[in-house]
């Protein structure tokens, strides 16, 4: 029994004398770490990230710029595009604007042009015909000398005291205007309702004060009946009136304007002054085309306007 126990005991002895030598010596190693600043593993595997450079990642710096080189090509792609669309977009309005542009300008232009069209081509029918003259150098001239350019044809006679010379100082004024807008040629006639003091020679000597371009027509007492007629011009002249006596003959005051194939376009009367004359024979001039031209267009869609 006492053997036993002193077994027991020395054991028991043996456990403690074991237990405190490892407790000393670790308490001796964790001392030695903390004294000597020893590393430990965790120390390395922080070392080891610590040295570790990005830059040399070779291949996740490739993916990298791959990457951002694709999608800087993809939004490339994305702001043409948008460009492209901003642009055609743009393009697509200022074209869409110049045609309704255009276009309004034709119409009203067109439309304009077709209602001063519309005017004169009501009265061609009426207004002019054959006749046959001699003009103020002793020529021959009829319906077929007004062909080739405008005509503008005044009615008069030469011992007017004030209503001709008024009429034609404001015929010198239209032509010097229209000589500096029109390269259309422009023929004014001077045509005397008092065939029996107006010669050749006296229409030539009148006609000196006034625009160079004016021709004087005069003929028989039948044949200035007749062109009036034909014109709608009204005179009182006699047919035996004394060439030496003094009288005053009545008539019509307006200037007749012809289109360059003899016709009838337009009357201007006394109430027109220099600058509405003027923008009158202008804008008739303008408007004018041949009558093959005025036939096809009255076959065209915009033929309507002239209804």
């Amino acid at each position: 029994m006492s053997a036993l126990l002193l077994k027991s005991f020395a054991t028991r002895s043996l456990v403690r004398s074991t237990l405190r030598f490892e407790q000393k010596a670790l308490f001796s190693y964790s001392r030695s770490v903390l004294i000597t600043k020893r590393p430990t593993i965790e120390d390395d595997i922080l070392k080891d990230i610590g040295n570790i450079s990005l830059s040399s990642i070779k291949i996740n710096r490739d993916i990298s710029k791959g990457t951002q080189s694709k999608a800087g090509e993809q939004l490339k792609h994305v702001e043409t595009i948008d460009n492209v669309f901003q642009f055609s977009t743009w393009k697509g309005a200022a074209v869409i604007s110049i045609i309704a542009a255009t276009s309004y300008y034709f119409i009203k232009k067109e439309k304009g042009r077709l209602e001063i069209e519309k005017e004169a081509e009501a009265n061609r029918p009426v207004v002019g015909g054959p006749f046959e003259l001699m003009d103020m150098n002793g020529n021959k001239f009829t319906e077929k000398d007004l062909l080739g350019h405008f005509t503008i044809l005044y009615f008069g006679f030469s011992h007017c005291p004030d209503v001709c010379p008024a009429e034609l100082d404001k015929l010198d004024i239209w032509l010097g205007k229209l000589e500096k807008t029109q390269k259309e040629k422009i023929q004014p006639l001077f045509i005397t309702c008092d065939p029996t003091r107006d010669t050749p020679e006296v229409l030539k000597e009148y006609l000196k004060d006034f625009h160079s371009s004016i021709v004087g027509l005069t003929g028989t007492y039948d044949q200035i009946k007749e062109m009036c007629k034909t014109y709608k011009v009204f005179f009182s002249t006699p047919r035996d009136a004394n060439p030496k006596s003094d009288y005053i003959v009545d008539h019509s005051t307006f200037f007749y304007l012809l289109d360059p194939e003899g016709k009838f376009i337009d009357a201007l009367g006394d109430l027109y002054d220099e600058q509405e004359g003027f923008d009158k024979i202008q804008a008739q001039i303008n408007a004018y085309l041949p009558q093959a031209e005025r036939q096809k267009r009255m076959n065209r869609w915009y033929s309507f306007l002239l209804k």
